[in-house]
């Protein structure tokens, strides 16, 4: 009796801790979502629900958008004339937490066919997106993105690729 005492002592903190740590990305992985919605409903109107006011963004063609405010307005603007009918898939999300209180998600997402403000025709693709989100007050809020352009030709030079296994 007295061993499964002692051994409970041990593994209820941990079965706890694993608890928090699924509820927490199912947390997180759920502002993912709300994210990618604000882009396929064209409207970031609703962005003081998953993002901190002081949240930076940097996006695909190195912009630094400081602020909710300043993030906000620019996808907005965006939205209302390159992106206004281009849809945004999600390919995966991993996410790791770096302390109790903060998780890093590298976001894998295909975006929609669009034409630039400068008359090019893109064609859907793929981009990777870092994304750090902050708990504050019980909820994950984004708080700093960067976004970037997977170019498919670029991949197979990757040096990882020929990277010896140990």
């Amino acid at each position: 009796m007295k061993k499964i005492l002692v051994l409970s002592a041990f593994l209820l903190p941990i079965m706890g801790i694993a608890q928090n740590s699924s509820a927490d990305t199912k947390a997180v992985d759920q502002k993912v979502d709300e994210l990618i919605a604000s882009w396929n409903n064209h409207d970031y109107s609703d962005m003081a629900n998953y993002a901190t006011e002081d949240c930076d963004w940097v996006n695909i063609k190195g912009m630094w958008w400081k602020g909710r405010k300043e993030v906000e307005y620019a996808h907005q603007v965006y939205h209302q004339t390159i992106f206004k009918t281009t849809t945004l898939k999600k390919n995966s999300a991993t996410i790791r937490f770096i302390t109790k209180d903060v998780a890093i998600v590298h976001l894998s997402w295909r975006t929609g066919a669009f034409t630039t403000p400068s008359g090019n025709q893109m064609p859907e693709g793929d981009d990777l997106a870092t994304l750090v989100y902050v708990k504050k007050s019980g909820k994950w809020l984004l708080t700093a993105a960067e976004n970037v352009n997977v170019v498919e030709a670029s991949q197979k030079n990757n040096p990882v690729l020929k990277m010896p296994k140990s």
